[in-house]
């Protein structure tokens, strides 16, 4: 036990160092070449060029968005206005387009039947075993009206309840509102990036009142116009009017702004790109689209309160803002130029022997190591020579006996040089 516990405190106190081995294989030494190009041309391309890693970059940009409808829609027997079908109506970056109302008129407090099928019954007993549902118009009683007005043997009714009366039927047919192709949005967005103290907005200041009234935006030839059609945002994610309107949806306007200001501050311009956000529930049967309820309240001359209940489908559109800008720094520069010299072995401390075409020792060598270690022929002379251990003044009786060991299948050149660390193994192929 005291031998093994003397033999880890050794073990412990141990100290590593660096010794260089020169493998004189062609096969080896190919491979070594290969793998160094492909790091070199990995952070030249990748890291480099296409990431630019010698910029220092700002992503938590400060956004503000203020967005405008206009347009006319036509419904039946009346003219929609911006006033009437966009909700809420402050101009904020989350807003609605109303294509679809239910209207339900004069509703009052009061007491009357259930419309829903879910809320049938022939006997007060049935009501009352519905009494905790909340996805009807209002309280259950528990009492089931019956009307025999129409068929003396009627026994079915509906569920009465307290609330808002008459209750909503949302199954009747409701067309959609017309015209809402052709409406139009205007986006206004300005960004900061607070580390480079730059501020852009979506289109210069240099664009005159004719031009916003008349353009729409185009990524080709009018991409710097902030009006965006309503039909022409369907077209880029491949919708039809007729489908979305009738159930609603949400859809998603991103803008995206990716500066190189090593370049002049005038071409930071953002892109905008247009995404179907609820297309995940396109097809569920559970719940699609998009719709929300809203009431207009009146109160007649007599006191009682009356009110219009509207059941709106809409498009819903989010507005996203995204931004990430960069400029040349030395501190990541320098970072990244001294990784890819480490990588390819350049700045690896590395003792200069007779060969100084060797000074690319890699990290390639880990791969090299691997083949040189366990598949090539001399596998076990490699090993003595690469890993060696010495201890105290038996340093020159060790590296004799791994010599003598690994000379019958290897031809050793050893050369004297600044560093004596140095060995030349070369593999007869």
């Amino acid at each position: 036990m005291a031998p093994r516990v003397l033999r880890c405190v050794i073990d412990f106190f141990g100290y590593e160092t660096t010794k260089s081995v020169v493998v004189k294989s062609w096969s080896v030494g190919i491979i070594n070449r290969v793998i160094q190009l492909l790091i070199i041309l990995y952070f030249i391309c990748w890291v480099f060029l296409h990431e630019k890693a010698y910029q220092v970059r700002d992503s938590g940009i400060e956004s503000a968005v203020m967005t405008k409808v206009k347009g006319l829609g036509s419904y039946p027997n009346r003219v929609m206005d911006v006033a009437d079908y966009v909700a809420p109506p402050q101009g904020s970056s989350a807003f609605s387009i109303i294509t679809k109302l239910v209207v339900t008129a004069n509703q009052t407090q009061g007491r009357c039947p259930e419309i829903d099928d879910k809320f049938t019954c022939t006997t007060d007993d049935n009501c009352t075993t519905k009494s905790g549902l909340n996805f009807g118009n209002g309280i259950v009683t528990g009492t089931c009206l019956i009307n025999n007005s129409s068929n003396i043997n009627n026994t079915k009714g509906h569920c009465e309840i307290q609330g808002w009366c008459p209750a909503e039927n949302d199954r009747v047919p409701v067309s959609v509102m017309e015209g809402v192709e052709d409406f139009t949005i205007f986006i206004k967005n300005s960004v900061r990036f607070p580390l480079f103290n730059v501020t852009r907005g979506n289109f210069p200041s240099s664009i005159n009142e004719t031009y916003i009234k008349n353009c729409r935006h185009d990524p080709i030839h009018h991409p710097f116009c902030p009006i965006f059609k309503l039909g022409d945002i369907l077209k880029h994610i491949n919708q039809y009017l007729s489908n979305i309107a009738s159930e609603g949806g949400e859809i998603g306007i991103k803008i995206g702004w990716k500066c190189d200001f090593d370049y002049s501050v005038e071409m930071c311009n953002p892109q905008y790109t247009f995404s179907r956000l609820d297309a995940v529930f396109e097809k569920s049967n559970v719940s699609k689209g998009y719709n929300f309820r809203f009431a207009k309240y009146y109160q007649s001359p007599d006191g009682t309160e009356y009110r219009t209940l509207h059941k709106a489908y809409a498009i819903r559109f989010e507005i996203i803002v995204s931004g990430n800008a960069g400029k040349f720094s030395a501190v990541p520069f320098m970072i990244n130029l001294v990784a890819a010299f480490t990588s390819v072995g350049l700045c690896q401390r590395g003792h200069v022997n007779y060969n100084s075409s060797k000074l690319l020792n890699l990290q390639a060598t880990v791969f090299c190591d691997i083949i040189l270690l366990n598949f090539l022929k001399g596998a076990e002379q490699y090993k003595a020579k690469k890993f060696e251990e010495v201890s105290g003044i038996e340093t020159q009786s060790v590296h004799k006996r791994l010599y003598q060991r690994s000379h019958m299948s290897l031809k050793v050149t050893e050369k004297n040089s600044d560093d004596s660390g140095t060995f030349c193994i070369r593999h007869q192929e």
